[in-house]
């Protein structure tokens, strides 16, 4: 029956479920026997449907699939409404079908609340693991909803067809994967790689931080608590993929300016309590540094928080609440005098002293005179004298790299079209300064737009075809950190600027490779730019970074062919005899990471013409794919899965 049949197809996901699925298994047991259960199932239903529609927000790498779900969930409440109505007992078999129903409902809650409350960083990492459990939720509830005996229940034609056409578009539901996620990948495959120099870059790092939305102390510090429960609930976790999560939200605290510590042992507190015995009221704390407020104000929001911390958030272009992520109506501070009152009683009955601010440094004073400065070398970009004009650019490059802060004072003193009309000065010096300075302003998300609408990447460009060695590498890095906006990467790719990457990766310097490989990768995430990398010669550049491993580019090399082999232009252009045995050796013989990304590539080609299916069977593919499937990362297991799969369905393998 339709109850034993939902069991054997949940096999395949007790391992990741865990305990849940027993115990869903013991709830839709109790439900089939108990004639209490049969009447009240349906509410149970709506109160799984109705919890979820209590979640909120969902993490940034899985929010669509999120509320796509959810939204979904959520269409089953009329005929839910119906089902309530019906005049007489339910039969079992309908009950059978209805806690089937609540079964698959029960494990798409469990997804749904990972992705509200779980690591960033992990489901990042893991985003491809994760989607692939969306898609197995979404097969489960095609089918149940197929089974579901309408007539039965009495459901009107109009509700019947509702949920006959939720099922259709669950079961043409097709992996994709966001453009978001691939940038996320590209930038770990930096930040994880151990011979990358720029793995501990803080451009590179801030930038990532912002897309998980870990820039803050308390955004931190609540990603220290899920990584904790993390390690603690899945004690069955990879060690590597462990110590990855751990590594990168220690270098987000480093960006911070917080203190690392060892998450797994050490319990995260409040800098402020010093006495392990008395605990000070969370109302009492600003929520952005988890500090006791010395200086509480209210936003518009009507939370409050500490004064400095909130006006460093507004002066890093926020307008939101940090703690409820709604937008403000205006950024003005009121003084909270009743909490200030409330935390110096609380202070005096508990003999707890308050932190003294230094005052010495006058920290006003010397965020005053820096803007001053700011403004003055801005200034300076402009002037008639060649050497205020060397010195302005260099400061600019410094300070821009420098925090956030300087990022946006520079921009909104009107420091982005002085520089942009910098690239095009005839001395090699300033161009080189005044393209760094801009990689550097682009860091920041809304300076991205405003440097493009300048009309700064036809100039970028150039620099790129004829500056220095280190002005051609500051180039493309700077057209990798604004391709992150689509309609820059069109741009790139109508200015012409793909062409000259090419030629920097070809006979760059193997820094310049780098940046050319990283902005080659953002920009072929457009399909029209696909096709423009394979007529500007991208393949055999790509083709020798292969060769030679000693440039420690294998992964950035087969992660473009990936985005290549999806192309029909460029499966034409890479799909040799020769290509396919490079990359079933580095199934059998490379990196753990190089062999997940060339059997994702293999698995692409594959999937599109089966001649490269017969091609690697010749080259001896398939015993690795099996050991693979064992031994491999979790992504190399599924993606080897997978290419097995493609292989016995063209029938190339019994």
């Amino acid at each position: 029956d339709r109850y034993k049949v939902m069991m054997v197809m949940m096999d395949d996901e007790r391992e990741e479920e865990g305990g849940e699925v027993e115990v869903i298994e013991e709830e839709i047991e109790l439900n089939t026997s108990s004639t209490q259960e049969e009447i009240d199932v349906v509410q149970q239903i709506v109160s799984v449907i109705e919890s979820v529609a209590q979640l909120g927000d969902y993490r940034r790498t899985q929010r669509k699939e999120c509320y796509s779900l959810a939204r979904r969930m959520k269409l089953l409440l009329p005929f839910l409404e119906e089902t309530k109505d019906l005049d007489r007992p339910i039969s079992k078999t309908c009950n059978a079908a209805l806690c089937t129903l609540k079964c698959v409902l029960l494990m798409a809650r469990k997804l749904l609340k990972t992705c509200n409350e779980g690591s960033k960083i992990y489901l990042a990492l893991e985003s491809e693991a994760t989607l692939a459990r969306f898609h197995a939720i979404y097969d489960k509830l095609s089918q149940t909803l197929d089974g579901l005996p309408f007539d039965e229940l009495e459901i009107s034609d109009e509700v019947k067809e509702q949920v006959e056409l939720m099922a259709m578009h669950l079961r043409r539901a097709k992996r994709r994967t966001d453009t978001q996620d691939i940038e996320l990948a590209m930038d770990m495959i930096v930040v994880f790689s151990k011979t990358d120099e720029r793995n501990a870059d803080s451009a590179i790092i801030e930038r990532l931080a912002k897309k998980l939305d870990l820039h803050t102390s308390e955004d931190l510090k609540m990603e220290t608590i899920a990584v904790r429960n993390l390690v603690k609930d899945r004690g069955c976790l990879n060690a590597e993929t462990v110590q990855h999560v751990i590594d990168l939200l220690n270098k987000f605290k480093q960006v911070a300016g917080m203190e690392v510590v060892d998450i797994l042992q050490d319990p995260v507190m409040p800098k402020m309590t010093k006495c392990p015995s008395l605990v000070i009221p969370h109302e009492f704390l600003c929520p952005i540094t988890l500090e006791i407020m010395t200086e509480p104000v209210i936003i518009a929001s009507g939370q409050s928080y500490e004064r400095e911390s909130i006006q460093k958030w507004f002066d890093t272009n926020h307008r939101t609440c940090p703690k409820t992520r709604q937008t403000l109506p205006h950024l003005s501070l009121a003084p909270n005098y009743a909490l200030k009152n409330l935390i110096l009683q609380w202070c005096e009955k508990n003999k707890f002293k308050l932190p003294k601010k230094d005052n010495s440094s006058c920290p006003e004073s010397s965020s005053s005179e820096q803007k001053e400065g700011i403004l003055s070398f801005v200034e300076n970009l402009s002037s008639s004298k060649l050497e205020l004009q060397r010195n302005a650019v260099k400061k600019i490059r410094l300070l821009s790299k420098e925090n956030p802060e300087n990022r946006v004072s520079i921009a909104n003193n009107g420091g982005i079209p002085p520089l942009v009309q910098l690239l095009s000065y005839p001395d090699s010096k300033i161009q080189e300064h005044a393209v760094t300075a801009i990689l550097n302003l682009s860091i920041d998300e809304a300076n991205k737009k405003h440097i493009a609408n300048e009309g700064a990447i036809p100039s970028i460009i150039d620099i790129l075809q004829n500056g220095s060695i280190e002005a051609r590498e500051n180039s493309a890095a700077a057209l990798f950190s604004l391709s992150m906006v689509d309609e820059i990467k069109v741009t790139v790719g109508f200015s012409n600027g793909i062409p000259a990457l090419v030629d920097l990766l070809q006979n760059g310097t193997i820094r310049g490779k780098r940046d050319a490989a990283t902005a080659l990768f953002n920009l072929s995430l457009n399909q029209a730019n696909k096709a423009r990398a394979i007529d500007a010669g991208i393949v055999p550049p790509l083709l020798q970074l292969l060769k030679d491993k000693n440039l420690g580019m294998v992964d950035e090399a087969l992660s473009i062919f990936l985005l290549l082999a999806s192309h029909h232009e460029g499966r034409h252009a890479i799909g040799e005899l020769s290509f396919i045995e490079t990359l079933v050796e580095f199934i059998r013989e490379g990196t753990p990471k190089n062999k997940e990304c060339a059997t994702a590539v293999l698995l692409e080609l594959g999937s599109n013409n089966s001649s490269f299916i017969l091609a690697s069977l010749q080259f001896g593919v398939y015993e690795h794919l099996i050991e693979l499937t064992n031994t491999g990362t979790n992504r190399a297991q599924r993606k080897a899965n997978a290419l097995l799969q493609v292989m016995h369905k063209s029938e190339q393998i019994p």
